[in-house]
């Protein structure tokens, strides 16, 4: 009910009550209509039937201007809800990210950040909505056939308890469903981005038929879970039917002894139709408690992922929002000085886990040192630490020669440009995918910072140059072009420290050569440091190290 109380802001409780009257008309509608009928077999004299006439006119137009109403002040309630949690929840992603995401995928934290809360929204629309409509129209319908007749009241009243009492264990069928059906969502999700992130190498081994079938099994458990909930919904469903077929007859027999004393034929009309009438509010429910039963699994989802405590903590003791921007303006970040000093620094991903060995290296402004080791000896968790994504659980870490946790957040990060081995290009232009580092960036430094790269000769042979449109429906790039794009936004963003993981790691030999090539030669003037599994092409770099020559094992306790 937490969920319930949270998304019911006063604008879906007045497009509520609005749908209530929707469906009150609807109700009215019919129920006027069977008096009116009645009423006219017995030949009255015209006049005494023009307010029922009215009447029905009136109930036939306003039930669907009505729902109009309510459906255009819903919608745009909830969009204007999704578009605020959305900021929230992204607001709280990003000091999460890396080290709270644990071993989330991109496509776990994808189906999290966007179908869980797009679940949750939903339920405005889906849950708070025909609720409240339906509580509404029920309500002024018990009211209205009691003041006719009050046993006809209770049988009103009986099919409310009947809709609640199924809601209640409809939910309660539903939830467990619905949890296995956002884990098979995303296990679906995980299995399409590994196949498709890996398409190639899948080709290269003759494992595409593995591939079909990993992604048919996973979407076989899509199926299955849903068709699981359509049951339930189906069931919720047959009941409500049962419900307005045995309430319909159950008000047959209290009116029937009534007709000719208490109330008039036309009024015992009128008495039986209403339970068939509030068939239109009833049957809503079944869907509203399978979107309830998803938007609590999705909320209970989304809880676990933002909850967590993040990993890194401003100078002021407040969480990072940092953007990434440098500057307020946009412009190059004020300059700290290059040098890097990281004494006896412990680190660790995440409370649960083991610590890395200390580290202890000393770099003076431009240097560029290159970093090589085995998978898991804790070079991108160095990376980490220096790039102010994780906080050192202890020692020391001097940035220009001050500490960084003496540092606002947005100040170290202005001073380190991190590209690691799957940068991503937006879909835009070449232009708008550099100016991302750097808002403020002129044409002529975008072109030199491309120039830099080793992207002039490609630069100049596209048509449209900085205009060129990457990405969907745009032009296509190769892994040597990424890298170098990835390089030249980190070089245009005029950062003095430059960290690289794996930037050549899915290149060839020749083509990852000349990116790291192009890297030393035009970063001459920035502190760089770059881990690497491959030795080749590191002459260019002052100094070449394995990951063990810079650790101590670490200190018991």
């Amino acid at each position: 009910m937490s969920l319930i109380r949270d998304l019911s802001t006063p604008a879906l409780v007045r497009s509520g009550l609005i749908g209530g009257l929707a469906t009150t008309s609807g109700v009215a509608l019919t129920a006027t209509s069977g008096w009116l009928i009645v009423q006219a077999s017995t030949m009255p004299a015209i006049l005494t039937l023009l307010v029922a006439i009215v009447c029905v006119r009136t109930f036939g137009i306003a039930r669907p201007v009505l729902r109009y109403v309510e459906r255009v002040h819903s919608h745009d309630a909830a969009l204007a809800s999704l578009a605020e949690r959305r900021v929230r929840m992204y607001d709280a992603l990003v000091p999460l990210t890396p080290a709270r995401l644990g071993r989330r995928s991109r496509s776990d934290v994808l189906t999290s950040a966007v179908r869980d809360l797009d679940d949750v929204v939903d339920a405005q629309v889906r849950v708070v909505v025909p609720l409240i409509a339906a509580l509404t129209a029920a309500g002024v319908a018990i009211v209205a056939t009691a003041v006719l007749l009050p046993a006809a009241g209770l049988v009103v009243a009986g099919v409310v308890a009947s809709m609640v009492v199924s809601a209640a264990l409809a939910l309660r069928a539903e939830s467990s469903s619905q949890v296995a059906g956002l884990e098979a969502r995303a296990a679906a999700s995980r299995v399409g981005a590994l196949v498709t992130s890996n398409a190639t190498d899948l080709q290269a081994i003759d494992a595409e038929a593995d591939a079909l079938r990993w992604l048919a099994a996973a979407h076989s458990e899509v199926r299955r879970t849903a068709g699981t909930a359509g049951r339930i919904r189906g069931l919720g469903l047959a009941w409500q039917q049962l419900t307005t077929a045995a309430s319909t007859a159950g008000m047959a027999l209290v009116v029937a002894p009534a007709v000719g004393t208490t109330v008039s034929g036309p009024v015992a009309a009128l008495l039986i139709l209403t339970p068939l009438a509030l068939a239109d509010a009833t049957t809503t429910i079944p869907d509203a408690i399978g979107a309830w039963a998803r938007a609590r699994a999705a909320d209970g989802r989304l809880s676990e992922l933002l909850s967590q405590e993040p990993a890194v903590k401003d100078a002021t003791g407040a969480t990072s929002r940092d953007d990434g921007a440098a500057t307020d303006d946009g412009g190059p970040p004020a300059s700290l000085g290059g040098s890097v000093r990281v004494d006896q620094l412990v680190t660790r991903w995440h409370p649960s886990r083991p610590a890395l060995p200390t580290v202890t290296f000393d770099l003076a402004a431009g240097q560029h040192l290159a970093i090589t080791g085995a998978n898991g000896s804790g070079k991108s968790t160095l990376l980490a630490a220096l790039g102010r994504h994780i906080d050192p659980e202890d020692g020391t870490y001097l940035l220009g020669g001050t500490d960084v946790l003496d540092m606002p957040l947005v100040t170290s990060r202005g001073a380190i440009a991190l590209v690691d081995d799957e940068p991503h290009l937006f879909s835009s232009t070449l232009r708008e995918n550099l100016r991302l580092a750097r808002p403020a960036a002129t044409d002529e430094e975008i072109e030199a910072a491309l120039a830099d790269a080793g992207l002039q000769v490609w630069l100049a042979g596209l048509p449209e140059r900085l205009d060129t449109w990457l990405g969907s429906g745009g032009r296509g790039v190769s892994g040597g072009e990424r890298a170098r794009i990835a390089l030249a936004r980190a070089l245009l963003s005029g950062r003095q420290l430059l960290l690289l993981d794996e930037p050549v790691a899915h290149l060839d030999h020749a083509t990852a050569v000349a990116v790291i090539a192009d890297l030393t030669r035009t970063s001459t003037d920035r502190t760089v440091v770059m881990v690497s599994h491959r030795s080749d092409g590191l002459d260019g770099f002052d100094r070449v190290v394995d990951m063990t020559e810079l650790q101590e094992p670490t200190p018991p306790g």
